[in-house]
């Protein structure tokens, strides 16, 4: 009895990590879509972060841009797929170049370099 037990709860922890994962993919995709109508659209690119996760980065059709993380690669896949996003491979010379970056952006990333405000 005691060797049915033990698929058993392997299978209710199994299920339970899937319909947590399909829950936070669906948000994720929920936002995603919020991100995209803001913006006229998106493209996205996804990064693995390591234990952290998987970086949803959004760049919309007006040069605004956002990011999402995401538990695993395959729920950030999964978000992508259901939002209709679509994905570049790499984060190249085209696609990073559709990116609008404003002042807060030079002080923040550049202003060390160009005596800009320092992040301390």
């Amino acid at each position: 009895m005691a060797e049915t037990a033990e698929p058993q709860t392997q299978q209710t922890d199994d299920s339970r990590h899937a319909a947590r994962a399909e829950r936070r993919a669906a948000k994720l995709a929920k936002q995603i879509g919020a991100f995209s109508r803001a913006h006229g659209g998106a493209e996205g690119q996804l990064a693995h972060v390591g234990r952290m996760g998987t970086r949803i980065v959004l760049v919309g059709e007006d040069g605004g841009w956002g990011d999402l993380m995401a538990p695993s690669y395959a729920v950030a896949e999964s978000a992508a797929q259901k939002a209709g996003l679509t994905l570049h491979e790499t984060f190249d010379g085209d696609f990073a170049a559709k990116v609008r970056t404003g002042p807060y952006e030079w002080s923040r990333m550049a202003g060390i370099q160009v005596g800009g405000p320092s992040n301390g």
